[in-house]
């Protein structure tokens, strides 16, 4: 599948210009996405934690190509790792996260170094059976970690040593995810994930300008041609794996700390499918891609799965009685449970027309419009050219 790949030569003045309007971006979501219904905290959250995840992706697959169909294994393990930081010893999120990103990290170096043997197709093969293993172990022989079927919860009588310690017995009711004492609830909760998925752009964003990224590109377009110019490339790829299973590790901490349970069904094939429908949709390869992508998925499945024939009518009341509702009926195929039908059509035109995701049709048209105004612009200046 072509794709477009973003590593452009870039300047700190230009990153930093990036970086100032992504965080004001992201900061006034709130705000710019209340007209299409999108402003409610639970979604803002789904949108900054499924954003970190893409971004994490597109280092292993953006850069080098390696498709991984598992990476909802390290969602799931971020996500039971920061709810038993949880139980054990604290409420503070950042020790969720940093134990979340740990261990992820170490099941990522290990999966990551076996699969990695091969390449293409089964590279991807090899990704999904370690994920379905991992999500199937959590319903069997590891239910004493993950609680099986039930999840993984809180419960007043965990221990919580470092909170016991530091703050003395526990209170009656059920604690809440906070940090440093400040509860992690509503926007709260949204603004702190914001300013995780603000790092971690930050650090995709150094790692594409990086020489560490400009060889993953590299491998990505011949990986032969870099072995023959004596590096081994394994160790990249390993690094660059592992980096990609922390993405996903912070990801599942969050969801953790935005709803403090884990269970196995984040760990499900489909939602590794999904992180690649992200990617794909949005652009491979590309900065914003990702963020694109995920955005545009979880908006279908939190608004357009929410509408219904009731709704529809309403919108199509200007029209009279017998076309309203049959319009309405007519695109009940499209929303509400129908919404993937709308999500695979949209897919299938963007792999067809734009292989290179929405952002290649963003770079299509800002080429055409300044080609454009190039043409105009030579057209007006001959006409004011003085004749002899």
């Amino acid at each position: 599948m072509a794709s477009i790949t973003e590593f452009n030569p870039s300047t700190p003045k230009k990153d930093l210009l990036i970086m100032a309007v992504f965080t004001a971006v992201v900061l006034t979501a709130p705000i710019w996405l209340a007209p299409i219904g999108a402003s409610y905290p639970d979604l803002l959250q789904r949108f900054a934690i499924f954003g970190i995840f893409a971004i994490g992706f597109n280092i292993l697959f953006g850069l080098t190509g390696y498709l991984s169909f598992g990476h909802a294994a390290f969602l799931g393990i971020g996500s039971y790792s920061a709810v038993w930081m949880f139980k054990l010893f604290s409420m503070n999120a950042l020790l969720a996260m940093a134990f979340g990103i740990f261990v992820a990290a170490l099941f990522a170096l290990v999966i990551g170094f076996i699969c990695l043997r091969r390449s293409g197709i089964y590279f991807a093969i090899l990704t999904l059976a370690f994920a379905q293993m991992a999500y199937n172990m959590a319903y069997s022989v590891l239910t004493p970690i993950t609680n099986g079927e039930t999840a993984l919860t809180l419960d007043v009588a965990d221990p919580r040593i470092i909170d016991r310690a530091i703050l003395g017995d526990a209170k009656e009711a059920l604690p809440s995810p906070s940090l440093f004492g400040l509860e992690l609830t509503g926007f709260t909760s949204f603004y702190f994930c914001a300013v995780m998925l603000i790092l971690a752009f930050w650090v995709s964003l150094k790692i594409f300008r990086s020489p560490f990224g400009l060889k993953l590109l590299a491998m990505k377009s011949n990986q032969n041609r870099m072995q023959y110019t004596g590096y081994n490339t394994k160790p990249y790829l390993l690094v660059a794996f592992v980096i990609s299973g922390m993405y996903a590790g912070l990801a599942g901490s969050l969801m953790a700390v935005t709803d403090p349970l884990a269970g196995a069904e984040r760990m499900q094939w489909t939602a590794s499918g999904e992180v690649v429908l992200m990617t794909i949709l949005g652009g491979a390869g590309t900065l914003f891609g990702p963020l694109f992508g995920a955005a545009i998925i979880k908006y279908f499945e939190n608004i357009f799965s929410a509408l219904n024939k009731t709704q529809l009518t309403e919108v199509f009341g200007f029209l009279p009685d017998g076309m309203a509702e049959a319009l309405a009926s007519v695109s009940l195929l499209f929303v509400g449970e129908g919404w993937h039908l709308t999500l695979g059509i949209m897919f299938m035109l963007v792999v067809i027309f734009l292989p290179g995701g929405l952002m290649e049709g963003i770079y299509r048209l800002t080429a055409r419009v300044k080609r454009k105004r190039e043409s105009g612009g030579a057209v007006s200046g001959g006409a004011v050219q003085p004749s002899e």
